[in-house]
């Protein structure tokens, strides 16, 4: 069981995440810092720990190069430009710094569909495989020079969590400007950091501040929260350091300053994948009984459900809520939505006369079904 912040570089493959707010500053990178953390980056790579950089920036470096406002921010076509610019400029900052340390940066962008599919999230699982087998860093982002809102993270923290899953990371390390997950907003009096989390809850949810203290970055504590439980499902323990001084890593390792969250369960391969995707294509509202029945294991049937909204298919992911708008579950649909409008809350002796064909054995089945 890992106890504190030294086990987890003690890990054997390391995601580390790195916010746009600290390696762009004034419109410039952060040189000395970006060398600083790479040195960190360096001595784990030689005590025997594989290495994964998940990079936020492209859109800041782009920005400042094309003079846009608002850091590239204003608008999609800003950001998606912004993006084309800063992803080489990027790409080439991390080449130089991890070369200089005898390393070798391999760039990998990805969109949110990318780890939504199966098939192209094994891809991608396979490429990064391949890249530390040979002795490389990739180093990841997010592909906002074509992403739109609704093929993308939004922030890279839950990013750094999928891509840990999709590598068979041990641990997560996300660098952020402040150094931890704290019972209230840090600026208030009193305000005490919680060194260890059991399992994300609402009760811990509660404690996040949605907004980036730096205005630059899109993710505040709630996408890191978001990012714990993502990596918890996967059996994955996830830390939160501060990484506004240089040689972050190290720093933290010194005073021992951070969040660790601990998985409260491991949902196995392709149960991780499928809690870690973010974007349902409906929602399925269930009756009491029903949301009862779905935490004891059960699969989600006709029978339990009293509402439906979204334009969904056959196989594509559905979100499950009960009655009071919790989210329980979500999983893959087992009918069009015209069909589960068609033998909603009914009983399967009476779904066929509804369908003209044999009812299947459930809307949603346990095996395609994932508790959150």
């Amino acid at each position: 069981m890992v106890a504190d912040l030294s086990q987890i570089v003690q890990s054997r493959r390391l995601v580390v995440k790195v916010g746009s707010s600290l390696l762009v500053e004034g419109r410039k990178p952060r040189d000395a810092w970006l060398e600083s953390l790479v040195q960190d980056l360096t001595k784990l790579r030689e005590s025997g720990v594989e290495i994964i950089v998940v990079s936020s920036g492209a859109i800041a470096l782009g920005a400042a190069r094309l003079g846009l406002d608002k850091g590239g921010r204003g608008s999609l076509a800003d950001a998606q430009a912004a993006a084309s610019v800063g992803q080489i400029g990027l790409a080439g900052l991390w080449s130089e710094k991890l070369g200089a340390q005898g390393l070798t940066a391999a760039q990998m962008l990805l969109t949110l569909e990318d780890l939504e599919d199966r098939r192209r999230y094994l891809n991608a699982s396979a490429t990064l495989a391949r890249l530390l087998e040979a002795g490389a860093v990739p180093v990841v982002n997010e592909n906002d020079s074509v992403a739109t809102d609704e093929i993308r993270f939004g922030d890279n923290d839950r990013l750094a969590a999928r891509v840990a899953q999709a590598a068979g990371a041990d641990a997560v390390l996300l660098l952020s400007d402040v150094d931890g997950l704290y019972d209230r907003d840090p600026r208030e009096e009193g305000a005490k950091l919680i060194e260890r989390v059991d399992g994300v809850t609402r009760e811990v949810m509660a404690m996040a501040s949605d907004g980036s203290s730096s205005g630059m970055g899109s993710g505040g504590m709630v996408s890191k929260l978001q990012a714990a439980q993502m990596a918890g499902r996967a059996g994955i323990v996830l830390a939160i350091i501060s990484g506004t001084r240089e040689w972050p890593i190290d720093n933290a390792l010194a005073t021992g300053r951070g969040t660790l969250f601990l998985p409260h369960r491991s949902d196995g391969a392709r149960k991780a994948w499928l809690g870690g995707r973010v974007a349902p294509k409906g929602t399925l509202r269930v009756d009491k009984g029903c949301a009862e029945a779905l935490k004891g294991g059960a699969s989600l049937l006709a029978a339990g459900v009293v509402g439906i909204s979204g334009n969904f298919q056959r196989g594509d992911l559905v979100s499950i809520v009960a009655m009071n708008g919790e989210v329980l579950a979500q999983g893959l649909a087992e009918y069009d939505v015209g069909d589960v409008q068609a033998i909603a809350g009914k009983r399967e002796v009476d779904q066929a006369e509804r369908l003209g064909y044999a009812p299947r054995s459930a809307v949603v089945h346990r095996d395609h079904l994932v508790l959150l």
